[in-house]
């Protein structure tokens, strides 16, 4: 199913080892502890000298003991609490099933949604037949009007647009919902895939895929509608923005009047999408990438109805696909996961079934594994440790030596305003409106992004949902939301590595600590700096402190970017820059808040290890990690975090502390002169 994605980051979890839903707790339901103090020294390469390679030397025996499972692409720190996560999931959605509340309770729901996932014999009878409603609806949309609308529609159900809208908190009124609207077209991960020599070879291999697909909907001409979808969408990778110019706020808040869109982007029906879409009375819409609007509506109006529709049934098959019969759901992986991502199998059924029902009714999951799996003790314990960093911030600020007094006084307030949201909600979503019925995945898919839908639209005309979650409790990550000004931290992550009550407190700073600190900073980002203590899109910097942070950032770029984890890819600066900076504080407000808790108090040596040599091992722990070369790829040109390597050695060659700690002299290889070091918060 498709679901909109609210905000996303990086977050950690702590372990709550209770009686689970009628079975007891085996060691696949409780998370994996770290040597005797929080830290796995066994886990160390000492045959590596900490200042050529950081990260080798910390995690060098541990990586390579590292197996990546053949049903996922990477595997490290964040997917050992996954797939922990997923398998408490698993028990309870088990429990659900085999014992359904009586109505339409939440358990009744997910038990009833995870029972029509797994009937797998009944998905096989059905065939495509519950596809074939969603076809027809294409096929009847035999215009160009017809097919925005259909486009549309796709908000609601399986399909796609080549423009998306979504309702989100207003970046400059964030009080107030409005209508974020961007544009997209493309079938493959990013512009790169359609536009680059070295993917050539994949781009042939998505054609094929496209027209398997629609051989496997029954669609004339398969082959033909193949290349032409093909050609469509690399005309709209031509017109796409790159990702990086994405990130940047100030280009990407442009409020249009809907009755304006149609002189401003003349060849797509926006009134026909908007009423499809449920959106008739919005009066204003706001425009992410605005100068892709018009070239994309050209394409859109250029292009025949028949590609048009074949495209719209590509894009419906192709997601409806996991829950329709096998030969969709292989056809699916063998493209999506094994070509594109190096996945060498396809994930067991429960396991597809527990992702499903996350995304379908998250909350309600969440509410029975808080109940199981997370203790009150551990976010007393969180609360503290976020107070703590914030203290170590507000203590940086003050002694910026490149900041100026005014807008010290700024960054201060927007610290002070920032929400701090840990473990789970403290109001739960409802779901009595969403029908759920047994023997009927695909329905069930639909009607949940229907419902989701009609909550989202529903909220347009009240006021921001400020206690509203991005992430379910059970996700192993966090997030800044530079609209809302909050961090967010879900049980799931509150564990170790990330954070364990009974670590030494020094590998806590590094892990938990380094990754509070990583949201915190990500409010003072070469992004989230650009929004106010209340949420609100606004430059409250001076002229110069706003030059003097910019040229800091384009150092660190540099630096970045001169990283080459496979030859000839390199990382992307301008792309990572958000989470190389939140990388960055993090581990130094880890660090400060570490010597604050000490309290003048001399820090004791532990196993031979230093106070701070433990934080920034604490720190690179977490983020132990390897990727199949198809997934290194993709996430070298979509996604905005660096990869593991790079968030340990790019991070401490900059941090002044960690060349004492570890004795790191010119001529070591990761050694940054002191002046070339970028230092910003």
């Amino acid at each position: 199913m498709k679901k909109s994605v609210l905000f996303a980051a990086i977050a950690l979890s702590a372990l709550s080892a209770c009686a689970s839903v009628g079975t007891r707790p085996d060691s696949s339901t409780v998370a994996k502890r770290y040597g005797t103090w929080g830290f796995d020294p066994a886990g160390m390469d000492r045959s590596v000298k900490p200042g050529d390679d950081f990260y080798r030397y910390a995690d060098g025996k541990a990586l390579d003991a590292l197996v990546i499972p053949p049903d996922r692409t990477n595997y490290g720190s964040f997917n050992i609490l996954r797939i922990l996560s997923d398998t408490r999931v698993h028990v309870i959605l088990e429990d659900a099933a085999a014992h359904p509340d009586a109505g339409q309770g939440n358990r009744s729901r997910f038990g009833t949604y995870y029972r029509a996932y797994m009937d797998e014999a009944g998905i096989e009878a059905r065939g495509s037949a519950p596809l074939e409603a969603d076809l027809a609806k294409v096929r009847a949309a035999d215009s160009h009007e017809k097919i925005a609308a259909l486009m549309g529609a796709s908000h609601v159900g399986f399909g796609a647009s080549v423009f998306g809208a979504f309702p989100t908190p207003d970046a400059k009124d964030p009080g107030h919902y409005s209508i974020s609207m961007g544009s997209g077209g493309l079938g493959l991960p990013d512009k790169d895939y359609y536009l680059k020599p070295s993917f050539a070879e994949t781009k042939v291999k998505y054609q094929a895929y496209v027209e398997q697909m629609l051989t496997l909907a029954g669609w004339p001409e398969p082959q033909a509608r193949a290349a032409d979808i093909l050609a469509f969408e690399t005309k709209m990778a031509e017109a796409s923005w790159e990702r990086a110019e994405r990130r940047n706020r100030d280009k990407t808040y442009n409020p249009v009047a809907v009755a304006d869109l149609a002189a401003f982007a003349p060849g797509f029906d926006w009134k026909a999408m908007l009423v499809a879409a449920d959106l008739a009375g919005v009066q204003q819409v706001v425009l992410t990438d605005n100068t892709a609007f018009p070239k994309k509506a050209a394409i859109f109006a250029a292009t025949p109805v028949s590609t048009l529709q074949a495209w719209a049934a590509f894009n419906t098959t192709d997601q409806a696909a996991p829950y329709l019969p096998t030969r969709f759901v292989q056809a699916r992986y063998a493209f999506r996961d094994k070509v594109l991502s190096g996945q060498p199998e396809l994930a067991v059924r429960w396991k597809r079934a527990v992702s499903g029902v996350n995304d379908a009714l998250g909350e309600a999951v969440g509410q029975d594994y808080v109940a199981h799996y997370f203790t009150p003790a551990a976010k007393a314990q969180m609360l503290e440790l976020v107070g703590n960093i914030k203290v170590a911030l507000a203590a940086r600020i003050d002694r910026l030596d490149w900041m100026s007094p005014e807008t010290k006084v700024q960054a201060q307030d927007k610290l002070a305003h920032f929400t701090v949201k840990i473990a789970y909600p403290d109001k739960w979503r409802d779901y009595s409106g969403l029908q759920v019925m047994d023997g009927d995945l695909y329905g069930n898919v639909e009607r949940s992004s229907a419902f989701e839908w009609a909550y989202r639209v529903g909220r347009l005309n009240g006021p921001v949902d400020r206690s509203e979650w991005g992430m379910t409790p059970q996700t192993v990550n966090a997030y800044y939301n530079s609209s809302l000004n909050e961090i967010v931290f879900p049980a799931a992550i509150l564990q170790p590595p990330f954070f364990d009550p009974d670590a030494d407190p020094a590998v806590n700073y590094g892990a938990i600590g380094g990754v509070i600190g990583h949201e915190i900073s990500h409010g003072f980002d070469d992004q989230g700096r650009k929004s106010d203590g209340m949420g609100r899109l606004r430059d409250w910097w001076t002229a110069e402190d706003g030059k003097k942070f910019d040229a800091k950032a384009e150092r660190l770029g540099a630096q970045y970017s001169a990283f080459e984890p496979l030859p000839g890819e390199h990382i992307n600066g301008k792309l990572t820059m958000g989470e190389n900076i939140g990388d960055m504080g993090g581990i130094n407000l880890g660090l400060e808040a570490w010597h604050a808790s000490l309290k003048g108090k001399p820090a004791p040596v532990v196993d031979g290890f230093t106070g701070d040599q433990r934080v920034f091992l604490g720190w690179a722990q977490v983020w132990i990690g390897k990727r199949r070369k198809e997934a290194l790829i993709q996430q070298l040109h979509t996604d905005p975090h660096s990869p593991e390597q790079a968030r340990v050695n790019a991070v401490v060659r900059n941090v002044d502390a960690w060349y004492a700690a570890f004795d790191v002299k010119p001529g070591d290889k990761l050694y940054v002169a002191p002046a070339d070091r970028v230092h910003i918060w």
